[in-house]
């Protein structure tokens, strides 16, 4: 069972990693660009982004949290 609660807190803290590389580069590194409705134009690729970038942040945090209890869990037993 701890093997089992390492591989899958590893492969959370993957997800994690994946997820919070997302949130960086779709909404923090624009963040300064979105306007007060929300939505930021890219004059390079002539496309129109929505602040929801943020929803990889918050997924990244519940991966995190999810690899941490596994993590605790394989410790325990």
């Amino acid at each position: 069972m701890r093997i089992v609660c390492s591989l899958l807190a590893a492969c959370a803290l993957c997800f994690a990693a994946l997820f919070g590389w997302a949130f960086y580069e779709f909404y923090w590194r624009r963040r300064d660009c979105f306007n007060e409705l929300g939505r930021c134009y890219d004059p390079a690729s002539h496309t129109v982004m929505t602040d929801a970038g943020f929803v990889w942040g918050l997924m990244a945090v519940v991966a995190l949290g999810l690899a941490f209890v596994l993590w605790m869990l394989g410790r325990r037993r």
